[in-house]
């Protein structure tokens, strides 16, 4: 297993057992799994979004802490959120990282996110001028997940 799967297990397990919500000092647990801080860092910046259904604090200083909250909202109302947070552009390796972080997250099946990024690859849309290509991008993913929201 991977130190970053490894760290979000830990805090998916902090978040279970504290109904939602956890704090956390980032040295700390980075000291008792064996990690840098900023690999904590990097896990709370990748798989612990607003996208995702979470809100992470943080307070520095002697005292610092990291509070990690799990947002009760449903899957339509998380995809609404990940489609306004979309631009006008995007590229392929964002789509990509986006659906593995909404199938890691429950928002979104395997089988549909390979379809949106079936539908917004390069493959796809070779036909597509490039200069245009992470706009029509950036409407394919948005219309797609709007259908798969219904």
């Amino acid at each position: 297993m991977r130190i970053s799967d490894s760290v979000a297990n830990y805090i998916l397990q902090l978040l279970n057992a504290a109904d939602g919500t956890a704090e956390i000092q980032r040295n700390e647990l980075a000291n008792l799994l064996g990690c840098v801080p900023s690999q904590i860092n990097y896990v709370l910046s990748s798989r612990f979004t607003p996208e995702q259904g979470y809100l992470v604090e943080s307070r520095r200083g002697g005292g610092g802490y990291i509070r990690i909250t799990r947002m009760q909202i449903t899957t339509s109302d998380m995809i609404m959120h990940i489609i306004n947070a979309v631009g006008d552009e995007l590229d392929a390796g964002t789509v990509r990282a986006m659906c593995e972080n909404m199938v890691y997250s429950g928002v979104l099946g395997r089988t549909t996110a390979a379809v949106v990024q079936a539908a917004t690859s390069e493959k796809a849309l070779v036909q597509v001028p490039r200069e245009l290509r992470d706009r029509v991008r950036a409407a394919i993913f948005k219309n797609v997940l709007l259908a798969a929201r219904m």
